[in-house]
């Protein structure tokens, strides 16, 4: 706990796995997501704390830093950059989304980023039934206007986006010279948001094909396969 030294060690709690996984189950795996380019990014200051609280947990974590990113469209998916994003998507078990707020919505940046990552790759479907937890940062005033849209896309990337959410109002007011957050009823929210990220994660990780088995999906397939050893249809 050394290096949470905003945390009240009498109120910490680790998540219990007998209580959430199956026996055996690794560390969940995390990939975080932000919006800005800039050298002093508020939305990856916000995602670097995130990131110790979810090692903290138990959680292994990676980022993913979009500076090189084109845009969508712009190339082919099989641009290297693309290629590592989606990677990273497809090794994780939940993600977690930092996007500053600009003209009262999530940057181009973190866009692009959700832009590229596919609904399915062949039979996959790179997002569905992972876990996703939502974070942002405003220059203002507290706002939630980039979290409810980014709960709109985790919605329709078929994530399991869990109930909490961190909205961080003046950041710039928030964070040390060195990149850490300071003391505050905004730093108890992410660790309350990163906790329940780490349970929702162990709660359904190994289930996730079970929860998001669909009758429609079911029906299409077998049409699928009817169609293909039917021998009228040939």
């Amino acid at each position: 706990m050394k290096d949470l030294p905003n945390i009240d060690p009498q109120q910490w709690r680790s998540p219990q796995l007998t209580k959430l996984a199956a026996e055996g189950e690794t560390a969940p795996k995390i990939l975080l997501l932000y919006g800005s380019l800039r050298e002093r990014s508020f939305s990856r200051l916000a995602a670097e704390e995130a990131a110790r609280i979810l090692e903290a947990l138990g959680a292994e974590v990676r980022f993913f830093h979009p500076h090189k990113l084109p845009q969508p469209d712009a190339v082919e998916d099989n641009h290297p950059v693309v290629q590592e994003l989606r990677d990273l998507v497809l090794w994780c078990d939940g993600m977690v989304w930092s996007s500053p707020e600009r003209h009262g919505a999530m940057t181009s940046t973190m866009k692009a980023q959700i832009d590229w990552i596919p609904l399915s790759l062949g039979a996959v479907r790179p997002t569905q039934g992972k876990t996703l937890a939502l974070m942002q940062v405003c220059g203002g005033s507290q706002s939630f206007n980039t979290v409810n849209q980014m709960r709109v896309l985790g919605r329709w990337m078929r994530m399991i986006t869990i109930p909490n959410q961190s909205s961080v109002p003046k950041a710039y007011m928030e964070f040390d010279e060195e990149g850490r957050m300071l003391p505050s009823a905004y730093y108890n929210r992410i660790v309350d948001v990163m906790e329940e990220l780490v349970k929702f994660t162990l709660l359904t990780r190994s289930r996730g094909e079970y929860l998001t088995d669909r009758y429609s999906e079911r029906v299409e397939t077998a049409e699928q396969l009817s169609a293909r050893v039917n021998q009228r249809a040939i």
